[in-house]
Formats: C-alpha cells, structure tokens, sequence
C-alpha cells in the first residue's frame, strides 16, 4: 500500500510539472493593424513564456522594451516588425520571453515617442504628426506566475492570426 501511494504521488507530481510546461511553453500573441494598436494590451506571460508579436498592418512597427521609471530603453526587447501585405502573404512577426518576473513596457517608435511625466515616470505618447487613432501605440507584459492573471489574457492572445483584422 505505501509504495502504491508513493507512485501515485510521483505520478501526480509529474503530471502536474507536464501541465505547467506545458502552460509555459504556449504561446501568447499581441496584433497590431492599420490602428496603429497593440491589441491585446496588457497581457500576462509566464517566465519563460514566448511573446509573439503579429504584424497584420501593411505598415512597419518597431517593438520596444522601456524602463518606466528611469526612461531607458532596452537593448535586448528591440524589435522591427516588417509590414505584411495582406491576407494570404507571410505575416512578419518578432518573438520573445522574459525570463524573470516583473512589468515590462513596450512602444512602438514609429507611432509614439517616450516622454517623463511630472513625478519623473516615463510613458510612451503619441508621436506629433504620425497619423493615429489618439492613443500612442505601447503596451504591457506582465510577467508572472499568478493563474488568475495569466487566466485574464484576451481570447485572440491564443490566435496567430485574427480574421478580418489586416489593415493599413
């Protein structure tokens, strides 16, 4: 009997590593289009866990990683996102994980620039002159391994591609 409840333990503890693999290793996608938009802005990853971003604009991006609290920006999430010209053609993309947790901050150059606030907190703003929707074109990834923040990810985090959503 104690042997059998032992190789029940093991099993459940293997299994439950497989699930959170598993969890890991899938992947969490953010869109941009014509919008000038992350569209699914924050998300939540696991450490480890790959972030996809997904250019269905016609139009390129840049991606990248700032430090809201000192304005620097990082030399590792720098990422340029080639325009994809429509449905059925390649769809470009940039990937990336975080492997500690933390909030990290993205924009994109071409559609907003960083500026410090009073108080010293920097945030992305629009970019005078860029055509846009009003909202500067940033985003958050939390990195985390709370279930119920990684459980609150939109529905099209889980979707490479969006139907309908090509635009430029």
């Amino acid at each position: 009997m104690k042997h059998t409840v032992r190789a029940l333990v093991f099993v459940a503890t293997l299994t439950s590593v497989a699930l959170a693999h598993a969890a890991s290793s899938k992947v969490v996608y953010v869109h941009m289009n014509g919008a000038n938009m992350f569209l699914e802005n924050p998300v939540a990853v696991r450490p480890g866990q790959k972030v996809v971003f997904v250019n269905e604009d016609t139009g390129g991006h840049t991606i990248i990683g700032y430090n809201a609290k000192t304005g620097a920006v990082s030399t590792r999430f720098d990422g340029a996102v080639a325009g994809t010209k429509g449905p059925g053609h390649k769809v470009h993309t940039y990937a990336i994980s975080f492997p500690h947790q933390g909030i990290i901050h993205y924009y994109c150059s071409v559609h907003a620039v960083l500026a410090q606030e009073p108080g010293g907190r920097t945030v992305a703003k629009v970019r005078p002159g860029v055509h846009g929707f009003g909202d500067p074109m940033a985003g958050t990834i939390i990195v985390t391994t709370d279930a119920k923040l990684l459980a609150d990810n939109p529905k099209t985090a889980s979707e490479m591609i969006l139907p309908g959503y090509f635009g430029g």
